[in-house]
């Protein structure tokens, strides 16, 4: 039983679960989901207290009317998915069934609750309930045997269905640059250092554009500070993209721009680069896992409309090294993040989870 949001809201964990359902996992073993969380709901606040209340005991009487083996929570580090989600693993375990824990990012454990010693310590007990931890990068796997080596933790990372590979891109090498940000529109994915970094560029004498495809609740400030700056011809806000117009808008676009202060391990960026697309971004989360710098990309400081400034100039006159790049990011893709490897590493956890112990 997978726990998570609904199977077509607009979200990470729903895209990682509707690719476990639809890939070799899903005849390997029977899979059911369980709704959790406010994502792909409509509902008052009212409604939701309410929900939040009785959705433990509904996730009983699914186990108790499904009876899975295996119960597979995917929650992140941060404060509501952390104890919303400690219902289901006590009420998992308390049913005795085998946990897979699945962190989606998040802080690390050592610093969830800014040092105080006894929720720290009570996240400690909570992170040895389960029978597996899966983390996406890495550093968190650093991180997690750092704050205590007991823990049944490993790295499964992210991966997509990149089908068929399109080939280079058109060659154009007077167009202007165009870059293209895909995603919610928040402040920590560095979109305000990417517009500043777009002016300081026009400004040296690149043509570069941008466009912006999301919503959040970023998007009314953005708007304000391209207005600010004079870039409404040059950046422009497409809204969410799906499908065809999603895959269209990355073939067509030069570099992703994503200089994110922090993240797990994007679908984004594999979406990327799968289509041959190279970036601008930040060596945080698990991203460091995934790109090489100057291979698959550039890396740029977090905070430095400066330094994401010099690259895009670097990239709008060097149109071979992006050919290369992108290249390198489809290679990158198919040998290693695609989703028939998440479905081998997950068949094999959860085999290992359900194999009688050995006795000594």
């Amino acid at each position: 039983m997978l726990l998570g949001p609904a199977l077509d809201a607009v979200s990470g964990v729903t895209t990682h679960l509707n690719q476990l359902f639809h890939c070799s996992l899903a005849r390997d073993f029977h899979l059911v989901h369980f709704q959790v969380g406010s994502e792909g709901r409509r509902e008052s606040r009212a409604r939701k207290l309410l929900r939040l209340a009785w959705s433990p005991f509904q996730f009983l009487q699914a186990l108790r009317r499904q009876r899975p083996q295996i119960v597979h929570i995917n929650t992140s580090m941060e404060q509501k998915s952390y104890w919303r989600d400690l219902a289901y693993l006590l009420v998992a375990k308390a049913m005795g069934k085998r946990v897979l824990y699945q962190v989606h990012g998040g802080a690390l454990p050592q610093v969830f609750f800014g040092g105080k010693p006894l929720l720290t310590g009570l996240l400690r007990r909570v992170l040895r309930l389960p029978d597996a931890v899966v983390l996406l990068a890495q550093c968190e796997l650093r991180g997690y045997r750092s704050f205590d080596p007991g823990l049944p933790v490993e790295v499964i990372p992210n991966a997509i269905d990149a089908g068929c590979d399109a080939g280079d891109k058109p060659d154009s090498p007077h167009a202007p640059l165009s870059l293209v940000y895909v995603g919610r529109l928040a402040e920590s994915k560095g979109l305000f250092e990417l517009v500043e970094a777009l002016h300081l560029a026009r400004a040296a004498g690149s043509t570069a554009t941008l466009a912006l495809a999301g919503s959040g609740p970023a998007e009314a400030a953005l708007r304000a500070r391209v207005g600010a700056l004079g870039l409404q011809e040059q950046v422009r806000f497409l809204g969410p993209v799906f499908g065809a117009a999603k895959h269209a808008l990355w073939r067509g676009a030069d570099v992703f721009g994503f200089p994110t202060h922090h993240e797990g391990l994007p679908y984004a960026l594999l979406e990327s680069m799968a289509a041959r697309t190279p970036m601008l971004i930040c060596p945080v989360g698990a991203i460091p896992d995934v790109v090489q710098d100057g291979v698959h990309g550039l890396f740029v400081p977090p905070r430095d409309p400066q330094a994401l400034a010099g690259a895009i100039v670097r990239l709008d006159g060097d149109r071979p090294l992006l050919r290369r790049m992108g290249l390198a990011c489809r290679e990158r893709i198919d040998s290693h993040y695609a989703v028939e490897r998440l479905a081998r590493d997950f068949g094999r956890v959860y085999r290992a989870m359900l194999a009688p112990p050995v006795s000594d």
